[in-house]
């Protein structure tokens, strides 16, 4: 069976401010089996009518990510790369991002202007963190099948990142979490930085992650965004079983 393909080709009917600089390029981190990927096609369903994008995928020895996105048919499937690490995700996206700097701008220069680029790390600890150097802005994903008590665990992910998602919300009842106390307790570990508790299955949370993108981006072009970084990863040692 062929790819699927979006009901738009995505970037021959969109236009960029003149003057506009690069795409966005914005990091999605978080633990094994805490929906990112999901949250990127969501993220793609939801603005490839509007924005020109693109997404790199990283895991440890496959492709399974970047398949999954475009079996999806969110986006057209040569704009969905892949990154084969090797070893621990953080290390390609903090301590030697060459590999995913490649990636990203093969595809500025075959596909641009692009508006906004999706690196999606493969599965790490609650310390994973991109590097300035790759990502623009960075969101960090747990959720709450993971345990109501996973915000306040802390590390530089869920303190430092520019959005906290608490995902999957919909299973909390099955889960015996209490959604609020969560996102409460991530709240009060961000000092003030933004908490989004989303579910793919409420368009009320997508729509309010797609609106976080796009006031990203406007203030990406607009000059007035300053890329920060969330801290270093804690050293740390454990298998390699961690692909998602």
């Amino acid at each position: 069976m062929p790819d699927q393909q979006p009901s738009q080709q995505i970037g021959d009917h969109h236009s960029r401010p003149t003057g506009s600089p690069r795409a966005l390029r914005l990091g999605v981190a978080g633990p094994v089996g805490t929906g990112k990927s999901s949250i990127l096609a969501t993220l793609c369903r939801e603005l490839a009518g509007e924005l020109a994008l693109a997404v790199v995928t990283n895991d440890i020895y496959t492709d399974e990510d970047a398949r999954f996105l475009r079996s999806a048919g969110v986006l057209p499937t040569e704009r969905i790369r892949a990154v084969e690490t090797g070893a621990c995700p953080h290390t390609a996206i903090r301590d030697d991002v060459s590999a995913n700097l490649d990636a990203v701008e093969d595809l500025e220069d075959e596909y641009g202007p692009l508006d906004l680029v999706l690196v999606e790390s493969g599965g790490d600890n609650l310390t994973a963190t991109f590097s300035p150097a790759l990502a623009d802005a960075q969101l960090f994903c747990i959720d709450v099948a993971g345990g109501g008590d996973v915000a306040r665990k802390g590390g530089p992910g869920i303190t430092g990142a520019d959005l906290l998602i608490v995902n999957k919300t919909d299973l909390a009842p099955y889960v015996d979490v209490d959604v609020a106390a969560m996102v409460a307790d991530a709240q009060s570990a961000r000092n003030g930085l933004p908490v989004l508790a989303l579910s793919k299955n409420d368009p009320g949370s997508i729509a309010e992650l797609a609106d976080w993108v796009r006031s990203v981006l406007a203030r990406h072009r607009d000059g007035t965004h300053i890329p920060t970084d969330p801290g270093p990863m804690a050293p740390h040692r454990h298998a390699h079983s961690h692909d998602s």
